[in-house]
């Protein structure tokens, strides 16, 4: 196990602090030129679509960690209600909403539902923003922790990306396949970045600067199996984040929980690849992609690199953001 002076060395030599200039909130996100951007929409040759996102609902796999839930759907406005409302409601005057609500419905044809989302930002398919991680009372290019109160993060926010979408070349690396496991990593052989090498090789793919690597470990194809929201895993050693600084990586993705490997592996420091990443490098982290259906479709045509398209939502001072990605060949 290492220690702190260690990843601090790493720290050092990762850092993208001021890297694009004092006030810079974006990061990696940087490597993202206009260039870049139009050289990922020539990768489509198909028009082949896959989603990566995940069922955002009750099911999901939240819950292990008392302080994130699942979603909860509430239905504000259902059939019910329509009827029950057009012949109480526009004579409810106690009631200012049953009122209102009766009178859209009251001898008209028109109907219609509404409902509400309860969740975590990070609840299912999302990014995780450069403010959601720190130490050391500082934040990704040496932003105060203390700019991110009980009213949003005023830097690295994940509204600040905004700018860059986010869409770029997306390069698929199959750690499942690679490994001829059945299903997934189990815990027990995080990824190192050897193997992330071996793999590029393996697959026949480069990595360039300003792509967004997704690493597929199979643990969501295993939830969907199990349900077990708490199965340990193999994620990417906390040295790899090395190895994403110097291929200048815009993002890493992945289909479990947390990127990493769970196993600790810095004393004194929980989730050190987030630190290195997040905090340091400005390199954002997905989690909870369903990369299964795209890893299929790579394997079967040799082309392990795609069109990304993967913005977050505009959540003004929020640390992490839903996300839909899409890939597209």
């Amino acid at each position: 196990m290492a220690g702190l002076t260690e990843f601090r060395r790493v720290a050092r030599d990762v850092s993208n602090w001021g890297r694009w200039g004092a006030d810079d909130e974006l990061g990696t996100l940087n490597f993202i030129t206009a260039e870049k951007v139009s050289h990922a929409a020539s990768l489509v040759r198909h028009g082949k679509v896959f989603p990566l996102g995940v069922d955002f609902g009750s099911s999901g796999p939240q819950g292990a960690f008392h302080f994130r839930h699942n979603p909860v759907l509430v239905m504000t406005v259902d059939g019910g209600d329509a009827n029950t409302l057009a012949q109480y409601g526009p004579r409810w005057t106690q009631n200012p909403t049953a009122e209102q609500m009766g009178g859209y419905f009251v001898d008209n044809l028109f109907r219609f539902n509404e409902d509400m989302v309860i969740m975590p930002l990070q609840a299912a398919t999302q990014w995780d923003a450069l403010s959601h991680v720190y130490y050391e009372d500082k934040l990704y290019n040496g932003f105060a922790a203390g700019s991110v109160t009980s009213m949003g993060a005023y830097h690295c926010s994940i509204a600040k990306v905004d700018v860059k979408g986010i869409t770029s070349r997306g390069v698929l690396l199959d750690l499942v396949r690679h490994r001829g496991a059945e299903v997934f990593l189990e815990q027990g052989n995080p990824i190192t970045p050897q193997e992330l090498d071996d793999v590029v090789r393996a697959q026949g793919v480069t990595i360039e600067r300003g792509d967004i690597v997704v690493i597929r470990t199979g643990w969501w194809a295993r939830f969907l199996q199990t349900g077990n929201k708490t199965e340990p895993f193999s994620g990417l050693h906390w040295r790899c984040a090395s190895w994403l600084h110097d291929h200048e990586v815009a993002a890493v993705a992945s289909d479990n929980l947390q990127v990493e490997d769970l196993v600790p592996d810095v004393e004194g420091a929980f989730l050190p690849m987030h630190l290195l990443c997040l905090r340091d490098m400005g390199l954002m982290l997905g989690e909870f992609w369903d990369l299964t259906a795209l890893a299929e479709d790579c394997a079967a045509d040799g082309v392990y690199d795609f069109q990304l398209v993967a913005p977050p939502l505009r959540f003004v001072g929020a640390v992490g953001s839903p996300v839909n990605p899409i890939a597209i060949k």
